[in-house]
């Protein structure tokens, strides 16, 4: 009962956004991330397309057969469509399957037409089409041109340089956690690549419960590109114990590592990565990462693309205390003001939650601050990006 309470409460909370005027798009975002994401295909459907700054009254038309004809990608797409029976529901008709897995394609290749610039990747598939199953073909190809030219661009490069320097982020993650799962892996040298095909297919390929996939998705899209690898990051550390009591080599620990559990606390870890974003954010992560030509990765450019998705409606009061408290700042030099920016305390860490949405843990009187804060905030804090 109380669980049907919290539900009704939280499915007014996101209508109220929609039609708020404007949408208010930090308290969607806010919704996404805490306990429950969504909850239904129908709601996700509405707000999947404010996320990501998606006009439903201007999609692009169905594309047409023509797009197979001397398509470079088509027979790789065609052979991956064709593996990926188990993305689909179970029992449902093999018509309506194949039907689907040939909308999945046009997908596929409409959206690398009109973006030469983006390649194909195997495991690109596994997130068009959770997509096509929650949201229907028309807006799915919408959605995923969006999230293919910002959160996903990295994968989509001619090569995985990029892909690789994000996966470098995995591993200072965890040693900013715990220093001993670290160290034990990189005694056994087992690297990053277990979690390649976590990243890449945002966890669509390795979750077999498509519930927990859509949950996540719903967190990913509301949150910084990055956001997937701390999430990774704490499935390794949820799992910190069967790493150290396993065998201290490379094929025991990534034999380990490659297989993951279905049955994770994901509404735990899902908080636990949004709590790691805020205080160890890639602007600190970023030298340990060895991360190269930073000005092309999508975690760099996110700024634009979050100031264009959130409302702009500043509160005059708060904007006065920041514009203060900034010209204070602007005394400090060095490392000291560096310093200042990212470890102060509660206020600059309610401001680091304001930007991302990520209010879940807390308080009622925060929340006001929270609310009114992320739509100007993002201006002046999401220096601390890269």
């Amino acid at each position: 009962a109380d669980f049907d309470v919290k539900k009704k409460r939280k499915v007014a909370e996101i209508y109220q956004a929609l039609n708020s005027d404007p949408i208010d798009v930090a308290a969607l975002r806010r919704m996404a991330i805490s306990e429950g994401g969504l909850l239904t295909d129908e709601i996700r459907c509405k707000v999947w397309p404010k996320l990501l700054s998606v006009n439903t009254d201007d999609l692009p038309p169905l594309p047409g057969k023509e797009l197979r004809e001397d398509n470079k990608d088509y027979q790789q797409v065609l052979l991956d469509v064709r593996r990926s029976l188990r993305r689909f529901p179970p029992g449902m008709p093999d018509d309506q399957r194949e039907g689907l897995q040939e909308e999945l394609i046009d997908i596929i290749l409409h959206v690398l037409k009109r973006n030469p610039q983006l390649h194909y990747y195997q495991g690109y598939h596994d997130i068009v089409v959770t997509f096509l199953l929650v949201v229907g073909d028309r807006l799915a190809t919408a959605l995923v041109e969006k999230l293919s030219t910002h959160h996903l661009r990295d994968f989509m490069d001619p090569t995985m340089d990029n892909t690789k320097d994000i996966l470098n982020y995995l591993m200072p993650i965890i040693d900013r956690v715990n220093p001993e799962v670290h160290d034990f892996m990189q005694s056994a040298e087992v690297g990053t690549i277990f979690a390649l095909s976590w990243l890449i297919t945002w966890f669509g390929h390795v979750l077999s419960d498509f519930r927990h996939v859509v949950r996540l998705y719903d967190f990913f899209l509301a949150c910084h590109p990055l956001m997937p690898i701390y999430f990774a990051a704490v499935i390794v550390l949820h799992r910190q114990q069967e790493v150290l009591e396993c065998e201290c080599d490379m094929a025991s620990v990534h034999h380990l590592l490659s297989q993951i559990p279905q049955d994770l606390p994901y509404e735990s870890l899902i908080s636990r990565a949004g709590d790691l974003f805020v205080q160890f954010p890639p602007s600190e992560l970023t030298k340990e990462a060895a991360q190269q030509q930073t000005e092309r990765t999508a975690a760099s450019t996110f700024k634009d693309f979050e100031l264009a998705s959130v409302q702009q409606r500043p509160d005059t009061v708060l904007r006065q205390r920041f514009k203060e408290r900034l010209r204070r700042e602007e005394r400090l030099r060095g490392e000291e003001r560096t310093k200042s920016i990212l470890t102060k305390p509660r206020t600059n860490r309610f401001v680091k939650l304001a930007v991302m949405g990520l209010t879940v843990a807390l308080g009622a009187a925060a929340l006001a601050v929270v609310k009114s804060a992320l739509e100007w905030a993002p201006k002046f804090e999401l220096q601390i990006f890269p």
